[in-house]
């Protein structure tokens, strides 16, 4: 075993609250993570405002925990000089790090605030040793690893990746692809890029794939109603194994959940890494009871296998049996976390006492009365040891005392108690007030109108001013070639017939969503090949793509799943490079408007866009080929999607969201409103855009061809019967 891995990973515990991070601490939590009140992905904690979290920081240090701070969600143009200064104050304050999912913030906070460790946040959506090493690039110091990776390829990450891997072990999963998500924002209004998730994951839906199912109440227990609902995950029964990948941290979800829920669950997890073991029945049953979904949990990704089994729902049952567990972890009175204190008690003829206290760095003395020589019984060293012992209450243990005495004396008890109260309180609160750093200050305001104004670039005619992306060759209409300047196609897509792509106009591929190491000598080989077939642009959705794509000298250009929301986000990627990039589908026209870019950007105006990226096949499981391995290979059972390209999620309002597959056997969920913007020219040059994007899905050839024509007229109409009600940008 590797020095790495032989090291035991910190245990880094949840906190929505401060009873929550007080119940961390106590069951023994290395580290904690938490938020503010505002740019962080659980809005709906309580969280903490500034002075709470700067006394949460303070005891978090205290106690030798690394507290960790959530600035994970993406905040506009405007928004930015406000989430610098706070992160201004959070390094002031003494935060250990920042949790950061904004690469245009993150590379501010690292040139202003270098002392700030950045850990990559799972809305990073980091699946790959390239996207670590693109990370690394930007100043983050660790990433946290997508829930969807394997033992193997958590293993390859964990052993190739330049900066620390930090993995989840515990708790609630997303059914998409973290940070990829945009069901919650398109269908209701409530981005999960901004901490406001509605969970529509969470709600019952049918599956039509040819074989439809009705769809159940919010209030049905049977989970084959929610198919996007998924069990919690627990990787307790896989401790020797998480420990030997040599990970940084392990995480346990949980910010919304109650303190008796995150001590009860730490102190399993505390146990299994201490022993280095599974856990056994008892335990697992003491977690399933804390908090589960059909009293089960699921550790099919970390197995490398997904299926039906992974689904989970919350029913009356598991909720009675987490008011029991919960009651049986606060039973009796909390045994607080103690630290180890060195006591060094001084007792000389003729001089003063005093008592010497010491933690963390940090001492302190008080003084007692002179010592008097003994007419009866003289001070016995064992017994001032064992008063000295005595701290009670107090955050300290005596991890060490030392006694310097002359013979013959006598110590009062009362004085020595006296002498120890004093010292533990000055200590306490010493170690308390230290001031964790000097941060310079900063004028945020005018650190981000700077950092805006070196973006812009003169926006001339841009040679690729018109670009498209059709998820199947045989849908792409004869006026597609002339229409477009870039006609992308999956990359896999491409690959099965080069010759019928190039002669539709096909000159680009769009890479996966998701590559896992696994994946990439595959995803390498079919690069090659479309390179070979003449294709020159490659659109890239994830910075684990770009030095894939990059290695065979495709022309870069940014999808909208890389989540452009600044200037300063543009900038970063722009160094990849890329040559142009899409801004983000959630941002409104105005805020399009204040991003300014050195290298050309876009936005999607027509078409569905994708709401979700599933590592599962949801219409395998429908069909009832399940389980098979989440690595598609040829003699995969499921080969339902090769001849029905398009399913539907059909939602209780009858909406029907097309479900497709994408490389090697995931499956993507679009939107059922398709963005038109056909007769909004006006307001499309307001928004300065040197490109438009048009998406094509579900549209047969004749539809398609009726999309350009209507973009080419500027049409008020819809382009074509039964064109269902649209979203506008």
């Amino acid at each position: 075993m590797s020095e790495q891995a032989a090291k035991k990973p910190e245990l880094l515990a949840p906190a929505g609250t401060r009873d929550a991070l007080d119940a961390a601490i106590r069951a023994g939590a290395d580290a904690v993570y938490f938020g503010g009140s505002r740019f962080n992905a659980r809005m709906s904690a309580d969280n903490f405002d500034d002075t709470a979290m700067e006394d949460a920081i303070r005891t978090c240090a205290f106690y030798g925990v690394r507290s960790n701070i959530t600035l994970n969600t993406l905040a506009t143009e405007r928004e930015m000089p406000e989430v610098l200064r706070y992160a201004e104050r959070l390094a002031r304050f003494g935060a250990d790090a920042i949790i950061c999912a904004d690469l245009g913030l993150a590379s501010l906070i690292h040139t202003y605030f270098p002392s700030l460790e950045l850990h990559a946040s799972t809305q990073c959506a980091g699946h790959n040793t390239d996207a670590a090493r693109f990370l690394a690039s930007l100043g983050f110091s660790r990433m946290v690893a997508a829930r969807e990776l394997s033992f193997e390829d958590l293993r390859t990450l964990c052993a190739d990746a330049p900066i620390e891997t930090e993995l989840f072990i515990h708790g609630a999963m997303c059914v998409s692809q973290s940070g990829g998500c945009l069901f919650s924002s398109l269908v209701g209004g409530r981005s999960g890029n901004r901490g406001a998730c509605a969970q529509p994951c969470r709600l019952p839906y049918s599956v039509d794939c040819g074989t439809q199912k009705r769809t159940g109440t919010r209030t049905s227990e049977n989970a084959s109603d929610f198919p996007l609902s998924l069990r919690d995950n627990c990787l307790a029964a896989h401790i020797p194994q998480i420990l030997s990948l040599g990970a940084a941290s392990l995480k346990i979800e949980g910010r919304m959940k109650s303190p008796a829920y995150v001590e009860g669950v730490v102190r399993i997890y505390r146990r299994l890494l201490d022993e280095a073991r599974a856990a056994d029945a008892q335990e697992m049953q003491m977690l399933i009871d804390l908090f589960s979904r059909g009293g089960a949990f699921t550790d099919q990704y970390f197995r490398g296998t997904t299926g039906r089994q992974m689904r989970g729902i919350r029913t009356e049952a598991d909720k009675a049996a987490t008011v029991r567990a919960e009651k049986a972890v606060t039973a009796g009175r909390p045994v607080p976390r103690r630290i180890p204190c060195a006591l060094t008690l001084t007792c000389t003829a003729d001089a003063p006492m005093t008592l010497t206290a010491s933690a963390c760095g940090v001492s302190v003395t008080s003084t007692g009365p002179i010592p008097e020589q003994a007419i009866t019984r003289p001070a016995v060293r064992s017994d001032l040891e064992h008063h000295l012992s005595k701290l009670g209450a107090t955050p300290f243990f005596a991890g060490q005392i030392s006694i310097v005495m002359d013979d013959g004396i006598t110590v009062p008890l009362s004085a020595l108690n006296a002498m120890r109260r004093t010292c533990t309180e000055q200590l306490e609160n010493t170690l308390k007030q230290t001031p964790r750093r000097s941060i310079p200050a900063i004028d945020a305001d005018a650190v981000c109108r700077a950092a805006s104004a070196m973006q812009e670039h003169p926006h001339t005619p841009y040679a690729y001013a018109r670009q498209a992306s059709f998820l199947f060759c045989d849908r792409i209409p004869d006026e597609a070639a002339a229409a477009y300047d870039i006609l992308y196609l999956p990359l896999d897509a491409f690959c099965r017939d080069p010759r019928s792509a190039v002669s539709r106009g096909v000159n680009g591929v769009q890479l996966p969503p998701v590559i896992f190491d696994s994946e990439r000598e595959d995803a390498w080989a079919m690069l090659a090949k479309a390179r070979a077939a003449g294709v020159c642009h490659a659109l890239v959705s994830n910075v684990g793509h770009i030095a894939l794509a990059s290695s065979h000298g495709f022309v870069l250009h940014g999808d909208h799943r890389l989540n452009v929301w600044t200037a300063q986000t543009a900038a970063a990627l722009a160094n990849a490079p890329l040559a142009d990039l899409l801004l983000s589908p959630e941002l409104t026209a105005a805020q399009m408007r204040d991003v300014r870019t050195r290298i050309p950007h876009g936005a999607v105006t027509y078409g569905r866009l994708p709401m979700m990226t599933l590592q599962r096949c949801i219409l395998r499981e429908q069909i009832g080929n399940a389980p098979a391995p989440a690595h598609a290979s040829a003699d995969n059972p499921c080969r339902f999607c090769d001849s029905h390209p398009i399913s539907y999620l059909q939602d209780r309002r009858q909406f029907r969201f097309p479900v497709t597959r994408a490389y090697p056997h995931r499956n993507l969920i679009h939107n059922a409103q398709p963005v038109y913007m056909a007769d909004r020219a006006e307001e499309l040059r307001r928004i300065r855009a040197d490109f438009t994007h048009h998406l094509f899905t579900t549209e047969t050839r004749a539809q398609a061809a009726a999309v350009i024509r209507a973009y080419r007229e500027g049409s008020h109409s819809v382009p074509y019967e039964n064109f269902p009600p649209y979203r506008r940008l």
